[in-house]
């Protein structure tokens, strides 16, 4: 019997409040991933260092911009980036770790001369991707169950999906309510939607594990047309960064970088394709679905979580 078309409630407030219990309890209180206004606070933190590296602020002065104390934001952000705001402060203060948040193509080859290391899938993910066949795309979900939740991750709140075949859809949520929702129904029309948030907790360790050991093969069920897929194929073998000309030219179609931009812009599932890792021709950042703050700061990470264990700065 064909299952039910998805209905959709809102969200719950506080957000995340449910999820982040969930996680943190599983993983323990220092390792819990952060709630939306945690993130907030770092990803204003690193837009702060970055503005200000030339006056070399004190902890206090960054601390304050953010509203904590000098304790609790030092804390917050080593347990983000492994390292603390200080040693932030010197790796941005180089004119190479300047260049590698954002401003030249090779931001990883700059950002491994001041310490930085680790090329290739940086988050330590083994990404399987299958492609719905066109008859299962003209389906819309139907006949597909798919359990979603909202939970805390290292860049706020986050929804994840999965079908029986993998992930489907993971975006980052700013705010609480429908519209989070409401954008995976609009994408699965026909499916069935069951809210699950511990899964979704799950997973979220799963794709961002807390420790360098390495995790299962994780596998994502995409729809898409045969260009997009073939984008995202080509984001999923990423060895670094790129632009939209180069990416566009490493498909054999030079000529045809807006049309790839736009098919990174439909990621359809956040951080695992990497669609973050894709910089304008000029060398900035560009655009990102999630916020360009976000977009740095999935950058920083991705770097400062490889340099904590060797990273040489003072």
């Amino acid at each position: 019997m064909r299952h039910a078309t998805n209905s959709i409630t809102a969200l719950p407030a506080p957000l995340v409040s449910r999820a982040s219990r969930a996680a943190g309890s599983a993983a323990g209180a220092e390792t819990a991933f952060l709630t939306h206004r945690d993130f907030r606070r770092i990803a204003c933190a690193i837009g702060y260092i970055d503005t200000n590296f030339r006056a070399q602020p004190r902890l206090a002065d960054i601390a304050a911009d953010v509203g904590l104390s000098e304790f609790h934001f030092n804390r917050l952000f080593k347990r983000w980036a492994g390292l603390t705001p200080k040693q932030y402060l010197a790796l941005v203060t180089h004119e190479a770790a300047l260049d590698a948040l954002g401003s030249a193509p090779a931001v990883l080859d700059a950002a491994y001369d001041v310490g930085l290391s680790g090329a290739g899938r940086l988050h330590d993910l083994t990404v399987t991707m299958e492609a719905l066949t066109p008859g299962e795309i003209r389906k819309r979900g139907a006949d597909v169950t798919i359990r979603y939740g909202v939970t805390a991750s290292p860049f706020g709140a986050t929804l994840i999906a999965a079908t029986e075949r993998g992930v489907c859809h993971l975006a980052f949520v700013d705010s609480p309510g429908f519209a989070a929702t409401q954008r995976l129904a609009q994408a699965w029309p026909g499916a069935r939607l069951v809210r699950d948030d511990p899964n979704a907790a799950q997973m979220a360790h799963r794709i961002w594990p807390r420790t360098a050991q390495a995790a299962p093969p994780l596998a994502l069920a995409v729809a898409g047309t045969n260009f997009q897929v073939q984008v995202w194929r080509a984001l999923l073998a990423l060895d670094g960064m790129t632009t939209y000309g180069e990416l566009a030219a490493r498909l054999g179609m030079p000529g045809a970088a807006r049309a790839v931009g736009n098919a990174v812009g439909a990621n359809p599932i956040a951080w695992i394709i990497p669609c973050h890792r894709v910089l304008r021709g000029d060398g900035s950042l560009g655009g990102y679905r999630w916020g360009i703050d976000r977009k740095r700061a999935v950058l920083v990470w991705e770097q400062l979580r490889r340099s904590a264990g060797g990273a040489r700065v003072n």
